[in-house]
Parts: structure tokens; sequence; C-alpha cells
């Protein structure tokens, strides 16, 4: 399927790894030009030796460094016409356990991180009258649990900016949508996990309790993610704004 975005340009956040790394090779396959930002000049400098991307080094949960990083990219592709938010993570673990720190830096990196860099790049896009943005958000937004309740809470929250932006931004041709992964074969799940075993539970023990939750029986892998996020940002998907597609093994069945 061609989907026409030859020519077209995008930032990545959290581009470096997982799922933002899939979604970069994804769309530079496409002829777009990619840059991604991310903490880790080490993985960042992997990332650009596999594919040619341009690179920022900065820590999204910093407003300055969100500005700068929305800045560079400009600087180097010329506009934005993409933007995937992908940079985020939380650490779980027993609710009582948890401290206000904890939520604080989810909050600050991924809620907060996703709106900043999103009112960063709009303008340009509004005045191209042309922008498509993807939330790459997750699936404990809609099922929560105890354990982790720093991530979902965050999640939660963006699907609602999701939702309401739409609509402000569809008067000029600017879409945005969100992308909900259930447990994906990526480091970042694996650290997760690790941060939500249960007393008394072995590794091996929480990964096939996770394995037995999802009725596909396997995990979701990172390209999948990507090639969604790259039929929502086609003009394929011209019609679509202000929606979540769930990509979770059956999980939670729903589009």
């Amino acid at each position: 399927m061609d989907l026409g975005l030859a020519g077209k340009t995008a930032l990545i956040t959290g581009g470096s790894a997982g799922i933002g790394l899939a979604c970069a090779k994804m769309l530079a396959g496409e002829g777009v030009a990619v840059a991604i930002a991310a903490r880790d000049p080490a993985r960042l400098a992997a990332a650009a030796a596999s594919l040619r991307v341009h690179t920022v080094t900065a820590d999204l949960s910093k407003a300055e460094d969100v500005l700068r990083t929305a800045h560079e990219a400009e600087q180097a592709l010329g506009r934005i016409d993409i933007l995937v938010n992908c940079a985020g993570s939380a650490m779980g673990g027993p609710f009582l356990e948890v401290a206000d720190a904890a939520y604080l830096d989810a909050w600050n990196l991924k809620l907060l991180g996703y709106i900043r860099m999103t009112r960063a790049v709009v303008p340009g896009m509004i005045a191209r009258r042309d922008g498509r943005i993807v939330n790459i958000v997750g699936g404990a937004g809609r099922y929560p649990n105890a354990s982790f309740l720093t991530g979902s809470t965050s999640n939660a929250a963006l699907l609602n900016f999701t939702r309401g932006l739409s609509k402000e931004l569809a008067s000029y041709n600017v879409r945005i949508n969100a992308i909900s992964p259930g447990s994906t074969e990526t480091e970042r799940s694996e650290r997760q996990l690790k941060s939500r075993i249960a007393p008394g539970q072995t590794l091996e023990e929480a990964r096939a309790a996770r394995l037995a939750q999802i009725p596909l029986q396997r995990m979701t892998q990172p390209e999948e993610i990507a090639s969604m996020a790259a039929l929502i940002v086609s003009d394929r998907m011209a019609s679509m704004t202000g929606a979540e597609v769930l990509i979770d093994g059956g999980v939670m069945p729903s589009v």
C-alpha cells in the first residue's frame, strides 16, 4: 500500500529504542525525513547508524528541552509535518510503596512532555493548515491496576487531552490520534514488568502471568505499532481524528 508519505517530515520523541525507533524506521522507509529525540546519546548514535535520521539529545521532562528539540528538528527538516509522541516511562510498584516523586516523574515526562511538544509544533502546522500527531499512550489508560497507577493516570489524562484537542485542531486540518499498545516486546516493558512483580513471584512467573492475560497469547511487536502510526498519519485515514486505537492482543476488544 502506497501511503503517500514521501517528502513529508517527522519528529519522533523517544525515538532511540522500542516503539519510537520502530516508528522512525517505518516512516523513513516510506520516504519521510525523520528527526528523533531521546535522552541517551549512545542510543541515539546507534539509531542514527542504522538509519538516516537527525538526532536531538534531550530530556523531555524539561520544558526548555522540549522547545529546543522542536526548534532543532524544524531547523534540520525545514518544518514538522508529523509528530509522534513516544517518550515516556513510569516505574510501578505496590500502591502504598510508591512515593509522590514517582507520579511527578511520570507526569512530567509523559503527560506534560506530550502536551508541551504538541504545543511547540502545532503553530507551524496551523500556519500550513496541515499536520498529523500521534500520541503513543498505552492500554493502562483504559484498564489500570494498582501496581501501575503512575503510568495509567498519565495515560488516561493523555487520552482526554488527545480527544479534547482534536476538535480545536480539526478546523486547521491538523489531526491528532492516539495508539494504545498493550504488552509490547520492548526493553521498557521488561523494566516495567520487573518493577511490578508480586511478592514471592519470580520474573518467569510474572512473564507467564502477563501472557496468560492476552487472548492472542503473544506480545505485541513494536513494528505493529509503527505500522498503525504510519497508516494514521497518511491521507489514507484523512477523516480520522480524536480517536484511540488499541493494539493489545484482544485484552480489551476495541478500535
